[in-house]
């Protein structure tokens, strides 16, 4: 693109809403066009929307919504499920990390990527999508092995395991040609009995003002294996969404992941 990129930030009332405001307006790879806040929040002269497909609120009044290239999208279910049909409809490139995706959302998410870019993502860390990249290889070279994932969280956190641990665990599974449904521990209490070789399993820590730490542990006889991702500010999570947004504006249809992304980076960074 010979332009700056035209970006819509869906869910920018939200914590990570306002860590992509505050990095956005430093990037020169884009023009920030819209974006859609709750109901009562402060707009600090930004073009203000209620949804990707209305007039846009500026201190001089309404105006039409502008053109856009790419929508990052941290809303919600619902948020989320809006920003997919309005992309779909237009064209539209979709970076999202939106948790709490179920089966209808995942089905929507499916669709809209036959008619635009979408790439959706649990955690945007760059170093997780390496984390992910190394546990699928590992999982897959020690299969017998037993694989933990701890991981660590701030106390407010609601969800557990977090969707990060999740992606991990799907990645691994995926590795061994299995399912977390079938190979999955997630509760263990009481006397649960000796565990079965080559499961997965996740065990949660909570408290404090952790940003999230990850860390998987393949256990073999007289040995073991720790790959271990620690984030220690927030704003990396936003810095990856945006990277991810620069990659993916302009692209043709289809589900797009950040390992792709990275791999992309890296012929192009051995090629160049």
């Amino acid at each position: 693109m010979t332009h700056a990129i035209r970006l819509a930030i869906n869910g920018a009332s939200g914590r990570m809403g306002r860590a992509l405001l505050a990095l956005v307006r430093e990037d020169r790879r884009f023009e920030l066009v819209h974006a859609v806040v709750s109901a009562g929040s402060e707009h600090d002269g930004i073009p203000v929307f209620s949804e990707l497909s209305t007039s846009a609120r500026y201190s001089h009044g309404w105006e039409a919504a502008p053109a856009v290239d790419v929508v990052v999208d941290f809303s919600g279910p619902q948020g989320l499920s809006s920003a997919l049909a309005h992309c779909a409809a237009h064209g539209i490139a979709l970076v999202t990390g939106t948790t709490g995706i179920d089966a209808s959302l995942e089905a929507q998410l499916d669709e809209a990527a036959k008619h635009a870019a979408v790439l959706q993502a649990a955690n945007f860390s760059l170093g997780v999508a390496v984390l992910t990249r190394l546990l699928r290889e590992a999982a897959a070279s020690l299969p017998d092995w037993d694989l933990e994932i701890v991981e660590a969280h701030h106390g407010r956190k609601e969800d557990a395991p977090s969707g990060t641990a999740l992606a991990l665990g799907h990645a691994a599974a995926d590795a061994r040609d299995t399912t977390l449904a079938k190979d999955g521990v997630f509760v263990r209490e009481g006397r649960p009995g000796a565990r079965r070789s080559g499961s997965i399993g996740f065990a949660v820590v909570r408290g404090g003002d952790v940003v999230g730490e990850h860390t998987a542990l393949l256990l073999g006889q007289g040995e073991r294996v720790e790959l271990s991702h620690r984030a220690t500010d927030r704003s990396i999570f936003a810095r990856g969404a945006l990277e991810a947004a620069a990659w993916l504006a302009g692209r043709k249809p289809g589900a797009y992941s950040i390992d792709s992304m990275l791999q992309e980076r890296g012929r192009t960074h051995r090629h160049g």
